[in-house]
């Protein structure tokens, strides 16, 4: 049968599940819970916090990450996609051609838009 095939995957899972279950509930009973105001003050790089730390982030900061995030993907895309290039063909030289002219337009729209601008 082809599930029995599975059935030591399935072992290994339940005895990393245990395992994690008993390292936690080991650490939670056995360790001093002796909290103070010096251990549960807020930790920023060595130094006591400057401001609040509900201070509202720039928006700048969240599309920096997300165009990071847009064109650190297409990098990713690359890879298997030269690896397999010549079994794909003109098709795939195609295809990878309008993905990337697509990430380029928006990179495009991005730039004009001023998002790449730091103040």
């Amino acid at each position: 049968m082809i599930l029995s095939q599975y059935f030591p995957i399935l072992v290994f899972i339940l005895i990393a599940f245990a395992l994690g279950c008993v390292m936690l509930g080991a650490g939670a009973l056995l360790s001093p819970h002796r909290p103070d105001s010096e251990k549960n003050a807020p930790y920023e790089c060595g130094f006591p916090p400057f401001e609040s730390s509900r201070i509202p982030f720039d928006v700048r900061f969240y599309l920096v990450a997300l165009l990071f995030i847009i064109f650190d993907l297409e990098t990713a895309f690359f890879f298997p996609w030269a690896l397999v290039l010549r079994k794909l063909g003109w098709f795939g030289f195609s295809a990878m051609t309008l993905f990337l002219s697509l990430l380029v337009i928006g990179f495009i729209y991005e730039w004009k838009r001023g998002a790449l601008e730091w103040e």
